[in-house]
């Protein structure tokens, strides 16, 4: 049994973003990037996964999980089986699974994986989006919540050029929630 360090397990929404804010077309993604599958590999190793069951659907047919990570599938289909994964009956079920794998395994964050409905109901909740932004604008039936400029941060950015097997130059870009000001007429103790 891993101890982890004293602190809070973040959420994070990790997504692939075109420049239009789409995700997906018919179930799948517009593109190929196996640059970006790789990067998507390294953040969510060893960190617990929550996603839609159509996301989980996309993965791979038949269904199977993704490696080295606690796949947690929010489906309010409650027939619904995903063997190897963890089937939740809402995100709010998913995300308290999600965090008591997380302090099981040592991990730091809960790395949720989409589609549009889990990105739009985590949204609130997240502490960080790790966003690879796909330079393309391609025709799509799903698109990723607007991120609110007053709400997040951008605190990195590193572009890319497509590599061998990538069908457009992407960015990795991180936000980061901000923190609430002080109300009006509050003072700090000192």
């Amino acid at each position: 049994m891993s101890l982890r360090a004293a602190g809070p397990i973040r959420v994070v929404l990790v997504a692939a973003v075109a420049e239009n804010g789409v995700i997906g077309l018919e179930g799948r993604l517009p593109w190929r990037l196996k640059s970006d599958l790789q990067h998507f590999r390294a953040l969510t190793w060893g960190k617990p996964v929550v996603m839609g069951r159509r996301t989980y659907g996309s993965i791979a047919k038949p269904y199977r999980p993704l490696p080295g990570r606690t796949n947690v599938v929010v489906s309010r289909n409650p027939d619904f089986t995903a063997p190897g994964a963890v089937v939740a009956p809402s995100l709010a079920v998913g995300l308290a699974i999600a965090r008591a794998d997380a302090l099981r395994r040592g991990a730091d964050a809960i790395m949720v994986a989409g589609g549009a409905d889990i990105y739009a109901q985590a949204m609130p909740l997240a502490d960080e989006i790790a966003l690879t932004l796909v330079h393309c604008r391609p025709s799509g039936d799903t698109t990723f919540p607007s991120i609110d400029p007053r709400l997040w941060d951008e605190i990195s950015r590193q572009e890319h050029l497509p590599g061998p097997d990538d069908a457009a130059a992407f960015a990795y870009v991180g936000y980061h929630r901000r923190t609430a000001a002080p109300a009006a007429g509050q003072i700090a103790n000192t």
